[in-house]
């Protein structure tokens, strides 16, 4: 029985299409699959692509992942998971306004950290530093799109999710070749993947800054130092929102004022016109990018680098290291899998092991190595 809705999902991409900009990625992708797939029945391509993302394992396992060390104990902290899924709220957002492919964008920020290790960025400088000594390293956009592409399954006929083309692409910031011929062109990202990256130092702006005061790591009159936190308090009372709301509003409102300013200028008019440009088109103008360095400066000197976080990064170092030096001499029997299943050679299998590890299963593992 073929239910009338199945028979409209084309007239449906194409009326959704009719909602996109000239220069916005369309519904149905333009790249495809590595491995062909028959059309869902009902989801558009990349709400396919989202799907199998949200329901990945690693994707769950974020959960449990440091976002940023905090003083202090609470449930109310970002985790790598929140913050997932906070840069797809704001992506979504922006995508939508500017006439973009929100499905797109959306499942490029679910995934974009997938590949992050336990531990936050300390985590990720010391599973670097171990790769190093093995003449390899360690990145964790790099981590992620091993992940979606080797490291989950989703049919018995292949490895990896076998996302759409345009995610991949939209999770390799810095461009590296990797060896699908379809991935190896050094064209500019598409808009939707540019949005994510912006939104992603949107987010983290915005709620470290909120973390930080929760945590007592600083307080109001200290942040008030910084241009952009003034600009924002001072939005608090007429938009009657919070701190982190009326911040990220100012930096969205920016973005959009920018991103047309630039797309007028390039005179963008086609999805081939942003794939040939050498600059992003989604950016913040020179003077809101000089006050987030100001507001990032401070947040780093009065966060990142507080000595209670930096007691926890240093512990959070130490285990990791601690985990790939004793897995590596004495593999379990995940490793173990992990290089018969992937052909790969012990230390990739052990990096592959430890990266996808929460905070609190590290923890636990060393204890008991």
């Amino acid at each position: 029985m073929v239910l009338p809705l199945m028979q409209k999902l084309q007239d449906r991409i194409v009326a959704a299409n009719t909602l996109l900009a000239a220069y916005a990625v369309p519904i149905e992708g333009t790249l495809g699959r590595k491995h062909p797939e028959e059309p869902d029945e009902t989801r558009f391509p990349f709400q396919r692509d989202r799907d199998r993302i949200i329901h990945s394992l690693a994707f769950r396992r974020l959960k449990g992942k440091t976002q940023v060390f905090v003083a202090g104990e609470g449930d109310h902290y970002r985790t790598r998971l929140t913050h997932s899924m906070e840069v797809a709220q704001i992506s979504r957002d922006i995508a939508r306004t500017m006439g973009l492919n929100e499905d797109l964008a959306e499942s490029i920020a679910l995934a974009h950290d997938l590949g992050h290790p336990p531990f936050g960025h300390a985590g990720e400088e010391a599973l670097d530093a171990w790769m190093h000594e093995h003449g390899s390293h360690f990145e964790h956009n790099e981590q992620s799109l091993r992940i979606v592409t080797t490291l989950e399954t989703h049919s018995s006929l292949h490895t990896g999710l076998n996302l759409s083309f345009e995610i991949l692409e939209g999770l390799m910031k810095h461009r590296t070749p990797h060896d699908s011929p379809a991935l190896d062109h050094p064209r500019k990202p598409s808009l939707e993947a540019q949005v994510v990256n912006i939104a992603d130092e949107i987010a983290y702006t915005g709620h470290d800054c909120d973390d930080g005061l929760r945590a007592g790591l600083f307080d109001k009159s200290a942040l008030m130092n910084t241009p952009l936190a003034r600009e924002a308090y001072a939005c608090i009372v007429p938009r009657g929102t919070s701190f982190r709301g009326a911040l990220i509003h100012l930096m969205v409102s920016d973005l959009y004022t920018e991103t047309e300013r630039r797309l007028a200028l390039k005179n963008i008019r086609t999805l081939q016109d942003i794939y040939e440009r050498a600059e992003d088109c989604v950016a913040f103008s020179e003077s809101m990018a000089k006050k987030l360095v100001e507001l990032r400066t401070f947040l780093w000197n009065n966060m990142y680098l507080h000595p209670e976080v930096r007691k926890h990064s240093s512990q959070g170092q130490a285990i990791v290291t601690e985990l790939c030096q004793r897995l590596y001499a004495q593999p379990n029997d995940k490793v173990v899998t992990l290089m018969k299943v992937h052909s790969c050679s012990a230390e990739e299998a052990v990096k592959d092991y430890v990266a996808g590890m929460t905070d609190v299963f590290a923890t636990a593992n060393a204890r008991d190595l």
